[in-house]
């Protein structure tokens, strides 16, 4: 039987995201919110979701004794399927740039900065470069219902998922990494990283617990994945 573990650090909807969970796993998987680092070792899948600041959810991460070091393990060294979502996903990555630099998991190559600040900012001091004349009329945070456009169709986690289909977005910053870790993008004054991903190790800048059909079917592909 398929275990699915969902991180509790104290970040994230837990309960919409369980729901979802079990309404697409039905009695075939048993869904658990914990935040004992030994129910990583039985658990078959793995969920990080997260709301709020790049940095309060890395520390929050941190601040269970043990999780760090489960999540290494279950995740990268018995490469179990793992999904980020939202500030989960982006805790992927090396360093975010909200409120200062952060270091994040560094499991995918790349950094998280604000929308519409500019490719090339990297350090420190450019955290409050100018925006893009384009993207000094965006709405921050992001919010609201998206176009995906499939960069890897034939990746598993997208199975019966096309180019247009809809996902709810709720972010101000977003993922910026090399283009063979991004498996889908939405627009939003330029290309926006919605899904990323690599080997077992995927992540969703959108919410599926709340993108209906699209994000049922993405869950369901998740299931799906075996380590």
């Amino acid at each position: 039987m398929k275990k699915v573990a969902i991180i509790d650090y104290g970040s994230g909807n837990l309960r919409s995201a369980a729901k979802a969970f079990e309404r697409v796993a039905g009695k075939e998987v048993a869904v658990t919110v914990t935040d004992n680092p030994q129910e990583l070792m039985t658990a078959t899948h793995i969920v990080l979701p997260g709301v709020g600041a790049f940095a309060d959810c890395m520390r929050g991460l941190k601040a269970l004794p043990g999780m760090r070091a489960a999540l290494e393990k279950q995740v990268r060294e018995r490469r179990k399927p793992f999904l980020g979502v939202c500030v989960g996903m982006q805790m992927l990555f090396d360093r975010g740039y909200e409120h200062g630099m952060h270091e994040g998991l560094g499991w995918i190559a790349g950094e998280v900065v604000k929308i519409g600040v500019r490719q090339e900012a990297r350090g420190a001091s450019d955290l409050h470069s100018p925006l893009t004349p384009h993207a000094s009329s965006l709405k921050i945070p992001h919010m609201g219902w998206n176009d995906l456009c499939l960069l890897t169709p034939d990746h598993k986690l997208l199975a019966g998922l096309r180019t247009g289909d809809h996902a709810y977005f709720v972010h101000s910053y977003h993922a910026q990494c090399e283009p063979g870790f991004i498996l889908a993008t939405t627009d939003y004054g330029g290309p926006i990283t919605a899904i990323a991903g690599t080997g077992n190790i995927t992540g969703t800048q959108f919410h599926p617990e709340k993108s209906q059909e699209t994000g049922l079917k993405l869950i369901g592909n998740f299931l799906k994945l075996d380590a």
